[in-house]
């Protein structure tokens, strides 16, 4: 199988991506094409057998044609050379000929039209306008193309039922046993994802001298880029910026908690925050507010604490009380390490992606799993 991968929004070592999917077509022994944004992220490209880079325009805010533009040339330059395309960013839908020379897949890791409604740099009266146009393009580009989703959640969206690919993670089989003195947060950061409450949390363990640091670990948005930036300089918090997923987890491991501080904000009321689980795989504690797939997997497997919707006293309350607490933290992390093993494991979901890429490059339209 020879498979294009295309992304001009991501940063080229996402981990669905280039760690757990990509990771699983070189396993598999295809050869693999990745498009991605490797100047625009500043990290060089990859040198793996089996997989050959492109560089592509990074697309941001509203500084997207470029990057639109060069896709759609790549698209019309490569497809015909690969037995199926995958796409991972919505807008590259936009770039796809009438008649194009692959079969082609969108991988739909989020809720496009509720995430339009919290996008900084869409002025706020047109997000309702943006969204509603984006839920009909959804309904109308299923006829073209295969999908795959990341929450089963998704399927309402359309009008077939598609393959589900959860955003499982890879769990390592031992741990280390949780007490370090940081509290970690690891993903992209912005204000509806905690950036704030971040920042005061530093501010508010560094004056009472518990001994515990917030650590971040994660690219910023431009207005969380300015409050990580100043905090980091006040010496409340640590911020590491964007770091490979190996690099990021070891920030995690051995850590007192995985704080997972999003907003009710509709893009992540049916997803699972994927940082809960990668908190549960290292057998950390997680410290999350309380959407609801997120505390169905905490409290259901007892593997931490949730705290109201920005309430950063509670989450300061929950971090004091695992400081001073070994057996607690053992007990919460050890509940979610082997929750994330036997439930949440990328090994038991690697092949239903590969059989959804082989269905489509075989013309055969996926059904929900």
């Amino acid at each position: 199988m020879r498979v294009l991968v295309v992304t001009t929004v991501h940063h080229p070592q996402d981990s669905r991506i280039r760690h757990r999917q990509i990771d699983a077509m070189l396993g598999a022994g295809w050869q693999v094409t990745y498009a991605a944004p490797w100047r625009g992220y500043g990290v060089a490209e990859e040198d793996v057998q089996g997989l050959r880079v492109l560089d592509v325009p990074r697309a941001r805010g509203r500084r997207r044609l470029a990057a639109l533009g060069a896709a759609r040339r790549l698209l019309a330059a490569e497809a015909a050379a690969h037995d199926v395309v995958l796409l991972h960013d919505p807008e590259l839908l936009l770039a796809l000929s009438r008649r194009v020379a692959a079969p082609v897949v969108w991988d739909v890791h989020e809720d496009t039209a509720a995430a339009v409604l919290v996008k900084p740099w869409l002025p706020v009266p047109v997000r309702r306008v943006a969204a509603a146009a984006v839920r009909r393009a959804e309904r109308r580009v299923e006829s073209r193309v295969g999908l795959l989703l990341a929450e089963h959640a998704y399927q309402e969206r359309f009008r077939r039922p598609h393959p589900v690919v959860p955003n499982t993670v890879k769990v390592p089989a031992e741990v280390v046993e949780p007490g370090g003195g940081r509290v970690v947060y690891v993903g992209s950061v912005s204000v509806v994802r905690g950036a704030r409450e971040l920042c005061e949390l530093g501010a508010r363990l560094t004056h009472l001298g518990v001994g515990v640091e917030v650590v971040v670990v994660g690219g910023a948005d431009p207005e969380a880029t300015a409050l990580l930036r100043a905090a980091h300089e006040r010496g409340v918090l640590t911020w590491w910026g964007f770091r490979p997923s190996s690099e990021a987890f070891g920030h995690v491991s051995g850590a007192l908690a995985g704080l997972s501080l999003l907003h009710d904000v509709p893009n992540f009321r049916h997803s699972m925050p994927t940082k809960v689980i990668e908190y549960m795989a290292h057998g950390v504690p997680v410290v999350t507010t309380p959407l609801p797939l997120a505390v169905d997997l905490v409290e259901g497997a007892g593997a931490g604490v949730v705290v109201p919707f920005g309430d950063v006293e509670a989450v300061t309350e929950a971090v004091v009380a695992l400081a001073r607490d070994p057996q607690l933290r053992a007990r919460l992390g050890s509940a979610g390490h082997a929750a994330a093993r036997r439930d949440h494991d990328w090994s038991a979901h690697a092949g239903t992606f590969l059989e959804a890429l082989r269905c489509a490059a075989g013309g055969v339209r996926g059904t929900g799993a």
